[in-house]
């Protein structure tokens, strides 16, 4: 696998081992600990503290009907979660995402697509289709974006990013990516909140897109 240069923040690792992290952010941190045994390492080493402080807690009683509740339930018919495989450049978490079909992609214009795989007021999560050598408008952060490569290559004003690795952008950050030569760009972005682009086109357009 290719090498991965840049990764999740640790606090946000930790976040998403304690199930704090919004939805959005989570089926990126998910799908990056797929593709990274380095930050798969950090989100196990919280997880095992969590539960030594879980070990550590003082014992509450509970009242005979909770107890008398919870036995009840394991009567109840019980429905298997399906365990969803890679297929292609699409880890396991995405393809939950996808609920193992196919992208269906919606175009963006010029050449770019989308799949918006979930929105709520907290976020919303999406797949990026972007051809070879196209660049996306230039844009803002009215929040905060992840951005995970499942193929190809991007670059920015901060650098390149290649397959695994996750580009944070907060208010702080302007650019405009550029999908590298080698091989369509398909990207896995998370935004807490709309982003803010500088030409008037994509402004006009950005709430048909959802983006």
């Amino acid at each position: 696998m290719t090498s991965i240069s840049h990764h999740i923040p640790e606090p946000m690792l930790a976040a998403y081992a304690a199930g704090t992290l919004p939805h959005a952010f989570s089926v990126v941190v998910a799908t990056h600990i797929s593709m990274c045994s380095e930050c798969r390492a950090v989100v196990e080493a919280h997880e095992a503290v969590g539960g030594i402080v879980l070990d550590d807690m003082l014992r509450a009683d509970v009242s005979s009907s909770m107890k008398s509740n919870v036995l009840a339930m394991l009567d109840d018919p019980f429905q298997d979660t399906p365990v969803y495989q890679r297929r292609g450049p699409y880890p396991g978490p995405v393809m939950e995402a996808l609920k193992g079909q196919e992208p269906r992609w919606k175009k963006l214009g010029m050449g770019v697509r989308q799949d918006i795989l979930s929105e709520d007021k907290h976020g919303s999560v999406r797949l990026l289709y972007i051809p070879p050598g196209q660049a996306v408008p230039d844009h803002g952060h009215n929040g905060l974006e992840l951005t995970l490569v499942l193929q190809g290559s991007f670059s920015d004003e901060t650098g390149q990013f290649g397959v695994g690795d996750v580009e944070v952008a907060d208010e702080t950050l302007e650019h405009t990516p550029i999908a590298g030569m080698e091989d369509v760009c398909i990207c896995l972005a998370a935004t807490d909140a709309r982003l803010r682009f500088n030409a008037f086109v994509p402004r006009l357009l950005q709430p048909i897109f959802r983006i």
